[in-house]
């Protein structure tokens, strides 16, 4: 006597047989050349470049690297940011949307179990055995569905919203990583701004005190009216520059404001000049480092979304195979329904069609194909160009603080020699050997000096920003 198996036997034989079908092809990472050290350190130890591998790491903690710069206004307002900027949320809001997708994705390995009850109306036709009979039937049933996943479509499906909600998370971490910089950034414009309007504070008292004193001189007749035209002209110059530091302070303030989470005019920061910045940050970092960026891991794993996109379009090609049924009771009269005499089952693909393959589609699936190959080469692309713009910023960032470095010591120099000037100037305009007009050129060459100099701390700082803003974060992975 032969023996019929089941439903979920037969299902399970043709799962475990075709298991090994999966069409997709296996990923791997693209192959990026990444040399061993950065060329600011060749120059100084002649070391030769080597290659190897990428390696994204971008899991790895980074810490609070701002705290290098020892500033507790800034530990708090960077603390204040990753607590409420608006755009680290949505961020952090896109994550959860990736990881919902993908829970849908998985949905796809388990059968789908339905029920339902209620009444059908209808009417056979005339040239039926029934002779076009009119009758109301009563249905309570539960039903499954479940595709076996043949040739890896619903794996591949599932593949790629894995590789998306990797990416979303480092996306995620992208943009918290640009709020800091940002923040940081943004905190020490204001530092310069407060220095530079220290400057022209001072700069505007020492000349009020010039004019008070050319127009003493004057009314004894000591001095002409040139003087003290020339005295006014540059007290009153400046005053305009003193307002328009501030005009740049107060946007600068308002822009910070917004990266914390918080309106205009809910927020102020007390003035303090900017300290000098004189952070080590070593030019033979590795070079694996890099790979700790967050925006690389995010291009990596576009290209392994794509890759498993490519498998999904592919199993478009090979049989489908579905299995549904339901099991219930149906019965004319409702009161008859839950008896075990009204009983129905359907076993779909044993009764019909088990598997389905379009043989004709007008080349739509071979055109789905092409278009996630296509996609595939452009990711590769922009993951390899991610690679590339990562190490000319910390080359970029390398070289600027060290260039920096050097213009500040030579700058320091600079305005040491202006300011002894000035002070020789004025030695000589009160013995009657020079015109004032000497006077206001050294002391604006000191001016000058001094705002270069103001300027070159805050690029330093900047410098410093951008540098562990592209190399992933802090530096010091003990």
């Amino acid at each position: 006597m032969i023996q019929r198996l089941p439903l979920a036997g037969v299902a399970g034989l043709l799962a475990v047989l075709l298991s090994g079908c999966a069409v997709g092809p296996e990923y791997q990472r693209p192959a990026v050349e990444i040399p061993a050290a950065f060329k600011e350190a060749r120059l100084s130890t002649g070391e030769t470049l080597q290659w190897k591998k990428a390696q994204p790491a971008d899991s790895l903690a980074r810490g609070r690297w701002w705290a290098v710069f020892q500033d507790p206004m800034l530990d708090s307002l960077e603390d204040q940011a990753m607590r409420a900027n608006q755009d680290l949320k949505a961020a952090a809001a896109r994550v959860e949307q990736a990881r919902a997708l993908k829970k849908t994705a998985r949905s796809g390995l388990y059968p789908e179990l339905t029920a339902g009850t209620g009444p059908t109306r209808q009417r056979t036709s005339d040239a039926s055995p029934a002779g076009g009979a009119t009758a109301t039937l009563w249905r309570a049933q539960t039903g499954i569905s479940y595709e076996v996943d043949l040739f890896g479509r619903v794996a591949s499906h599932l593949d790629a919203a894995s590789a998306d909600a990797e990416r979303a998370r480092a996306l995620y971490q992208s943009v918290m990583l640009a709020l800091q910089a940002d923040v940081a950034q943004a905190y020490f414009t204001l530092r310069q701004l407060d220095a530079e309007a220290m400057l022209y504070r001072d700069t505007v008292s020492l000349r009020r005190m010039s004019l008070n004193l050319l127009e003493t001189r004057f009314q004894i007749g000591d001095i002409d009216e040139l003087d003290v035209a020339r005295a006014r002209a540059e007290l009153a110059a400046a005053r305009s520059q003193a307002l328009d530091i501030a005009r740049q302070r107060a946007v600068a303030e308002h822009g910070l404001a917004l990266l914390l989470g918080r309106a205009p005019s809910d927020f102020a920061l007390p003035v303090q000049a900017l300290h000098t910045i004189s952070i080590d940050i070593p030019a033979g970092l590795p070079s694996s480092l890099l790979e700790r960026r967050p925006d690389i891991a995010a291009a990596e794993r576009a290209v392994a979304a794509a890759n498993a996109r490519i498998g999904a379009a592919k199993a478009a090609f090979f049989p489908q195979l579905a299995l549904t049924g339901t099991f219930g009771f149906e019965s004319s009269d409702l009161s008859d329904l839950v008896h075990w005499s009204s009983r129905s089952f359907i076993l779909g693909p044993l009764a019909g069609t088990m598997l389905s393959l379009p043989l004709f589609d007008g080349g739509r699936r071979q055109s789905r194909m092409d278009q996630a190959q296509a996609r595939y080469d452009e990711d590769v692309a922009l993951y390899r160009q991610s690679v590339l713009n990562a190490f000319r910023e910390v080359e970029d960032g390398l070289s600027t603080l060290r260039l920096l470095g050097e213009q500040t010591n030579v700058q320091d120099t600079a305005v040491a020699s202006a300011t002894r000037a000035a002070e020789l100037s004025k030695t000589q305009y009160d013995a009657g050997s020079i015109s004032y007009l000497e006077v206001i050129d050294a002391d604006r060459e000191v001016l000058r000096h001094r705002h270069t100099a103001v300027q070159l701390n805050g690029l330093r700082a900047h410098a410093a920003v951008r540098l562990i803003r592209a190399i992933g974060g802090g530096w010091d992975l003990s």
